[in-house]
């Protein structure tokens, strides 16, 4: 373990969130803590060494890096940066993925060879981290899946190696949810070294639903059997809406709505990427977002939308071979709107051309064809916050101007491909990139205003633009769409801390972090 070094003393202060399992809930309580320390003055910044995730953010100067740490910073009130997440691994078809490493792609690596390349990685990890702490006052370090991993552990550079270098107390959440909370934190416990043991300060038990006191008695017996305490208990709660890492957080039993008066199909593709794009959606009232996965889910929806996908190629041949292209073209055809979001976009087209072998062996993919567009990848990726405003008033942008939608639009934009189209009314144009003046245009529209498709992420995040659609598909459809209001994502950090504080005994959580 003696290879594994640490960190001379820093300014800032430091505690860690790690977690038994994905999804145990490391990346809700980390989200909570950034808001917490935040609201008690210190300057927080979230730190995540390594994420593997299609849920990606861009940072102000167009670096690309983990959604969840964007989620983190923002709660934290501090502006993202790529140190908070120096190494993202973006997953491909054929087992691989896309590694990039602070804020630019590296390379395209399988498994097996991005294992032997992490300890050459940890240097970065090492300065990306000694940064956040010689400029904040505080630095939420979050795992990833589970330290106890024996077969992966001699090389991990995310869990417990990051603990030692920074000698951050960890607090260790479990799932009670999904079954066997106390043989994993347990277990946990057990798999790992003296040393990073004793950095295990306190457990937290996440997603509880039922009384409370029915688990005093494991509580006791995971004290006894561990020397280490539970702190907390904390509900499991639907009424908190934060964006989630990764797609293990679309709920399908939270997608329905007896209320709802329109119906959002959302095609799951495989590959499916920053899928947090639909959360505004979700949370509108008289909404109902499905994530379908085939054509027999598919029925007969209000609108369709194909989301971003991290291997277009891949992903748009699975539309063919289970019978979605020709769905999706069929209710079109019928009436149906459909939306394509930056991979979703680049399928609507006519042609994908993969020339130099960018992002797949196929040379040449057949789109849609509900565009008249096509899209040519090259080597480059193009990595912007961008702002502009709404080119086209037709079909589902209709009374734009009169539905609170006639400012700037912002989003970002995260792709390979160059799509092209002859005589294409645009849907965006473009005044601002990565901080940057251009005169430039963005997506397509056809004939109707009903095929629409972009290059923007964060499209529903846009209030006007947003009711603008829903307005419109409601009026299509003959039915009153309720009332709805801008998204105040900041309210909801507050919810979070608010639930955290009230469900974990902080105390024991600030005396961790040296602030007590």
């Amino acid at each position: 373990m003696n290879s594994r070094g640490s960190k001379k003393a820093g300014r800032a202060k430091v505690i860690m969130v790690q977690g038994t399992t994905s999804h145990a809930g490391k990346s809700m309580f980390a989200t909570a803590l950034c808001r917490i320390f935040a609201q008690e003055g210190l300057r927080v910044a979230p730190f995540k060494s390594q994420n593997m995730s299609l849920n990606s953010f861009v940072t102000p100067d167009g670096g690309e890096f983990g959604r969840a740490q964007a989620v983190q910073a923002d709660a934290a009130r501090v502006a993202p940066t790529v140190e908070m997440n120096p190494i993202l691994l973006k997953p491909e078809a054929e087992r691989r993925s896309q590694v990039v490493v602070m804020g630019k792609p590296l390379r395209v690596a399988s498994a097996r060879e991005y294992y032997e390349m992490k300890l050459e990685l940890w240097p970065v990890v090492t300065a990306a981290l000694d940064n956040l702490l010689s400029n904040y006052d505080m630095v939420v370090i979050e795992g990833a899946g589970s330290p106890a991993e024996i077969n992966l552990k001699e090389h991990e550079i995310v869990n417990m190696r990051v603990a030692l270098y920074a000698q951050a107390p960890v607090v260790l959440v479990g799932d009670i949810d999904r079954g066997g909370v106390f043989a994993s934190l347990a277990g946990t416990m057990l798999l790992l070294e003296p040393e990073e043991r004793a950095l295990v300060k306190a457990i937290v038990i996440n997603k509880f639903r039922g009384d409370p006191s029915l688990l005093d008695s494991g509580l006791e017996m995971i004290l006894e059997r561990t020397g280490v305490p539970v702190v907390g208990v904390v509900p499991y709660y639907t009424d908190i809406h934060v964006p989630e890492e990764d797609s293990l957080g679309i709920d399908p039993d939270e997608q329905s709505s007896a209320e709802a008066v329109l119906d959002v199909a959302v095609i799951r593709l495989p590959h499916i990427a920053n899928f947090d794009d639909f959360d505004p959606l979700r949370q509108e009232p008289g909404v109902r977002v499905r994530y379908v996965g085939g054509r027999a889910e598919l029925g007969r929806p209000d609108l369709i939308v194909i989301p971003g996908s991290k291997t277009t190629v891949a992903d748009l041949l699975w539309l063919g071979e289970n019978g979605m292209v020709e769905a999706v073209k069929q209710r079109r055809s019928e009436g149906v709107p459909v939306i394509g979001i930056c991979g979703g976009y680049q399928m609507l087209g006519r042609r994908v051309l993969d020339p130099d072998g960018v992002e797949s062996e196929q040379a040449e993919v057949e789109g849609l064809g509900l565009l008249p567009v096509e899209t040519v990848f090259e080597g480059d990726k193009a990595t912007h916050q961008v702002k502009g405003t709404v080119n086209s008033r037709l079909g589902l942008l209709e009374d734009y101007a009169h539905t609170g939608g006639d400012g700037d639009v912002v989003g970002y934009e995260i792709h390979m491909g160059r799509t092209t189209g002859e005589a294409v009314e645009s849907l965006f144009n473009i005044s601002e990139r990565s901080g940057q003046a251009v005169n430039a245009s963005d997506g397509a529209v056809d004939s109707e205003g009903l095929t629409l498709g972009t290059y923007m992420h964060g499209l529903f995040h846009n209030h006007g633009l947003r009711r603008t659609i829903l307005l419109n598909l409601a009026r299509r459809k003959g039915v009153k769409l309720p009332e709805g209001s801008a998204l105040d994502l900041d309210g909801e950090y507050d919810k979070l801390a608010d639930h955290i504080r009230q469900h974990v005994d902080m105390d024991v959580i600030y005396q961790m972090a040296g602030l007590r």
